[in-house]
């Protein structure tokens, strides 16, 4: 990457995504994280045999073949790395590869014998690039953090991490992001630029770019997305994955770098609804370092594959709301309309109701949710994580320049909104739990939102709602869009983050020109089994996931 693409891409960053801030970054003319080499790859006959029985599988088919001994945990691992060898250096999805850990994960997963497994035992996954894994880089998708001698490497992992290590997950590695997850497209000062799966010259979207790449190539079955504002949502709809937004206080969000902590959340990303029932299960659970995850297990409990019957949607109600229909900023691309509607008849030949009525959350919900100020407590979300998970050489921002030179990042202090234009005043920072006006600024207007969604459900009588992950098909990066390079396609989904209700996307079919639709439905908070089992009827009675012609050399034809 040469060292004016560089500067190209920090600039595109600065301007783009559903969240926008100002970027700090080292002096570089190549990003600083390399590309994983010396992998290590399987005889070409093996990894055939082995695509035969293990592309596409799912979590209780692979555990299957482990019960019935015809592959052992380090087997299936040396298949997704050599997978990864094979089509990293095209896709650019996976940052970091911990072979070491990996294999030794597997090995002693192989030598447990006959012990109980946990839920997902010998999965190979992989973390987003902005959570803490014990030992291995997080640059948060950052050149910042990835300085030779200065590295963020935590001291332990995230929650989510640990419980899934602790379920039998292998962590094969680290995804690529784009900066503090702050665009629509996956481009990094740390790594470069992630390609899509079904044509590398398109934009896998963002933040959760990398992993929605690796999910959807099989170079992982499972991997970790988080979201503030669709980073989860919106590429799962671009490659064709499930991706999983719980509602907000299901999932820790302790030793994730935050954008805003009030509207960050976590969630798998899989390629079928069961893995990613599976493996919300395990995510999910109460924790002392976020206060939203108290008392959540008396909410909503798993698991979650109690709730995945293919007759889900049979006699269940669903509303498509006016607002995602046209929005202030940009209108839903005709296109795209064109398969929603397809969605529509597909959920309504699947046994649901759906209604479209231009009453039900109009444009006038925006001013509801507009009125839920997070932007305060910033630097309160930022102080936590980095005292708790940041690397024993620095522990606070103060701490970061002292030892880097390089300025903490806007976005960690609060001194600048991400969040447009109109928000770039620097702003006043408090402590949320003792700021006595944090029910003015951001519990009170959240429940007022809250219940002016849910209002909306009960006049229609609805079980959910369903509308596009993105208001366009995913863009051509290679090419100019609008006069500029592309910031990854526009989506209006957000709204769910600052609310907190709970989310997911389905594969919802291909646009004419191959690349995949995401339809996103939501449901009312601490519904997140039932949201699932939407899914799974959705996806049982449609199909629509195919999985990627993949290339290890150039460009896709434009004629494919």
């Amino acid at each position: 990457m040469r060292r004016e693409f560089v500067g190209l891409l920090i600039a595109v960053l600065m301007g783009a995504g559903c969240l926008r801030a100002q970027l700090v970054v080292p002096n570089q003319s190549e990003p600083p994280v390399a590309l994983p080499v010396g992998l290590p790859v399987l005889p070409d006959a093996v990894q055939a045999r082995m695509d035969r029985d293990l592309m596409e599988i799912d979590i209780p088919r692979l555990q299957a073949l482990y019960a019935r001994h015809v592959y052992t945990v380090e087997q299936v691992t040396r298949w997704y790395l050599g997978r990864i060898a094979k089509y990293n250096g095209i896709y650019r999805d996976v940052q970091t590869v911990d072979v070491k850990g990996a294999l030794e994960t597997a090995r002693l997963e192989d030598a447990g014998g006959g012990e109980q497994h946990g839920a997902m035992w010998g999965v190979p996954i992989v973390i987003k690039a902005n959570t803490a894994v014990k030992g291995l880089i997080d640059t948060d998708g950052w050149a910042g953090f990835a300085i030779s001698g200065h590295e963020f490497i935590a001291e332990r992992d995230a929650t989510v991490v640990a419980k899934l290590r602790a379920a039998g997950a292998v962590i094969l590695g680290i995804t690529n992001m784009p900066d503090f997850a702050i665009a629509d497209t996956t481009r990094s000062t740390a790594f470069g630029r992630t390609g899509n799966a079904y044509d590398v010259r398109f934009s896998p979207g963002g933040s959760s770019g990398g992993t929605v790449t690796a999910v959807t190539s099989n170079e992982a079955m499972v991997g970790t997305g988080s979201d503030t504002a669709c980073s989860i949502t919106m590429p799962a709809g671009t490659s064709s994955v499930v991706g999983v937004l719980p509602t907000r206080g299901l999932t820790s969000i302790a030793g994730i770098a935050p954008l805003d902590w009030l509207r960050d959340n976590t969630g798998p990303v899989a390629r079928n609804v069961t893995d990613a029932a599976i493996a919300l299960g395990v995510m999910a659970g109460e924790d002392p370092l976020d206060f939203r995850t108290k008392r959540s297990a008396a909410k909503e409990a798993g698991p979650y594959t109690q709730y995945l019957k293919k007759d889900a949607l049979k006699g269940k109600r669903f509303g498509v709301p006016a607002f995602m229909l046209e929005t202030e900023e940009d209108k839903l691309q005709p296109e795209t309309r064109a398969m929603l509607m397809k969605a529509v008849e597909q959920m309504r030949a699947a046994g649901a109701v759906v209604v479209i009525d231009e009453k039900l959350l109009p444009l006038s919900f925006y001013d509801a949710i507009h009125k839920i100020v997070s932007r305060l407590y910033l630097k309160d979300g930022a102080d936590q994580w980095i005292s708790e998970f940041g690397p024993k050489e620095y522990k606070s921002g103060e701490a970061y320049t002292r030892a880097t030179g390089v300025a903490w990042p806007t976005v960690f202090t609060g001194e600048r909104r991400p969040g447009g234009v109109a928000d770039d005043a620097p702003q006043v920072q408090a402590v949320l739990a003792k700021d006595p006006d944090a029910e003015k600024n951001f519990f009170g207007p959240q429940r007022e939102a809250l219940a002016e969604y849910e209002a909306a459900l009960d006049a229609f009588h609805l079980d959910g709602l369903i509308y596009p992950s993105a208001q366009m098909p995913s863009p051509n990066e290679t090419m100019p869009q609008n006069g500029g390079l592309s910031t990854g396609p526009e989506s209006h989904t957000g709204w769910v983050n600052r609310i907190g209700v709970p989310a997911v996307v389905v594969p919802g079919g291909f646009y004419p020109d191959g690349l995949p639709f995401g339809l996103e439905i939501s449901a009312r908070p601490w519904r997140d089994g039932e949201l699932l089992g939407w899914a799974y009827g959705y996806e049982q009675a449609t199909k629509n996931r195919r999985a990627p012609v993949l290339v290890e050399k150039g460009l896709l034809p434009i004629g494919r």
